[in-house]
């Protein structure tokens, strides 16, 4: 009789949210469901850009396993006929449901969000997303343009509605289905925003009066960046109102007020988020559901908020790689509630500020890897072996351990990576970004495989970041360790925003060796 499990993930959100101690995001939902959490303070995606990142996490596998670096093979056929983890419920007995943009939709998942390997039912699409793109943002002219920053009328939107809106009340709809019935269900939301465009309902713009957002604080290129490190954001330079800027590519910066409003219409759609978000556990605990499912929160990788000179994903920085993750487990990160109490009661950002502590929380270096055995033990299943190397021909292992001996709330105490790993190694996290070129291109930020020539492999480790930039060959997906166009060495105690590269300054003998390893 094991959990149900409600999987949350978002698109391009960073941990800006109350529970993260952010001072200026209201995100009260969010911080709720954190407040009856174990919450992973350092969780790294493995590579920040949207079909890599989940086709990873949702096997279980690094980008260099699944082969999936960009937007255009489907792992089954392209590298290896992997389970996934919506598979292994399902083939353990669970339900498994699908709504909004769990998968990235397209080659990447087969056109098919790998139904029917991954879900027992066709996924569901809300049917406002192919107008996410569309000139629905109102100019000062009154003319309709495709901004970035959309702040909207949801009346005057397609259909009267946002995606994020129709896949909230998709995935309700699916809970009060389960609730009267006695299947076991995995369900996975999700959802959109963050991801720009940043349209969301215009209201949401009252909860950051302009006067209040600050510039990143280090909204400079650092001097000492090597020039492949560098994302150029061209997605966000094709949108309306950023190319009307004339910004030069690649270095120049965008003007400090736009800056501010691409800051302020982010939050916005955090809070946007948040209400989704609440309304879907508020609906969890209508239908009795709260003390028998496990609920997961979680995204695909960050978003860079103008720091180091930046925008969007696209880098190995930590504004592009670490994410919010947060466990909710009935009886485990919370003591067993009595029946019928409110779990998730809804909390409105505007009359609510949020911020509420996490119940339990680890700072030990964790990646997204691990999502796949650590639900799986959570739910009382028999935990998917470590992959061998190479796992080319493995259907069913993972890359990455499975968290659940870092859960250690029932002390009340942080969690304290201590006696429960048997290795002594120090725990790190790897991600990876790919490069056509030493310089900033147009297609910097999205190569396609044949035209990638250098991965940038880096290591997180609790007091630094390490990267190598080196020499890859696409057509064999292996990279030569002894040819290295740059590296980035940054220490986190005394440089926590990453601006000062040290790398050329330090003797790197051990890194290379970690890396190796």
């Amino acid at each position: 009789d094991g959990m149900n499990v409600l999987f949350i993930i978002v698109d391009d959100l960073r941990p800006v949210l109350g529970c993260y101690g952010d001072k200026v995001v209201k995100s009260p939902n969010i911080d709720q469901l954190a407040s009856r959490s174990m919450v992973f303070s350092n969780a790294f995606a493995q590579q920040a850009v949207c079909a890599p990142s989940r086709v990873s996490f949702l096997t279980g596998r690094r980008p260099d396993t699944t082969r999936l670096y960009d937007f255009y093979s489907y792992w089954r056929a392209h590298a290896g006929n992997y389970s996934t983890l919506p598979q292994f419920f399902k083939e353990n007995g669970y339900l498994t449901l699908s709504v909004g943009k769990v998968f990235h939709p397209g080659v990447s998942s087969n056109y098919s969000d790998d139904y029917p390997y991954s879900w027992s039912i066709p996924p569901f699409h809300p049917s406002a997303e192919k107008h996410e793109n569309d000139k629905t943002c109102r100019g000062k002219d009154g003319k309709l343009y495709a901004n970035l920053v959309c702040p909207v009328n949801v009346t005057e939107m397609p259909g009267g509605t946002l995606p994020d809106i129709q896949s909230t009340e998709e995935a309700i709809h699916l809970l009060n289905i389960m609730k009267t019935s006695r299947q076991k269900f995995f369900l996975a939301v999700g959802y959109h925003k963050p991801h720009i465009p940043l349209r969301y309902p215009q209201e949401f713009l009252k909860l950051y009066p302009l006067e209040n957002i600050t510039l990143a604080p280090d909204p400079w290129v650092p001097k000492k960046l090597p020039s492949v490190a560098y994302n150029p954001w061209t997605d966000i330079r094709q949108r309306d109102d950023v190319e009307a800027l004339n910004v030069s590519f690649p270095y120049g910066a965008l003007p400090e007020d736009f800056q501010r409003r691409i800051r302020q219409s982010y939050y916005a759609a955090v809070s946007y988020l948040d209400v989704q978000v609440g309304q879907l556990l508020n609906a969890l605990d209508d239908a009795g559901l709260s003390n028998n499912t496990i609920v997961v929160f979680t995204a695909d990788h960050g978003w860079s908020l103008g720091e180091h000179g930046e925008w969007a994903k696209y880098s190995n920085f930590d504004v592009a790689t670490r994410v919010p993750l947060m466990f909710y487990v009935p009886g485990v990160t919370t003591s067993p509630g009595s029946p019928g109490a409110r779990v998730f009661p809804y909390l409105d950002p505007f009359s609510h500020p949020g911020g509420s502590a996490p119940q339990g929380q680890s700072k030990e270096v964790v990646e997204l890897l691990s999502l796949f055995p650590t639900l799986a033990e959570l739910a009382g299943l028999q935990v998917p072996p470590a992959c061998p190397q190479p796992s080319l021909g493995v259907v069913l292992c993972t890359e990455g351990p499975s968290l659940v001996h870092l859960f250690n709330i029932s002390e009340g105490r942080e969690g304290s990576g201590g006696p429960a790993r048997c290795s002594h190694e120090e725990p790190a996290a790897f991600s990876q970004y790919p490069r056509p070129a030493d310089t900033p291109q147009w297609n910097s930020d999205k190569p396609r495989l044949k035209d990638i020539r250098i991965m940038g492999y880096s290591m997180r480790a609790s007091d630094y970041r390490f990267t190598l930039w080196v020499q890859f060959d696409p057509s064999s997906f292996t990279a030569n360790f002894s040819n290295v166009h740059a590296g980035e060495l940054y220490m986190m105690d005394s440089d926590p925003n990453q601006d000062y590269n040290i790398y050329n300054s330090t003797s790197h003998g051990w890194f290379y060796q970690k890396i190796l390893d």
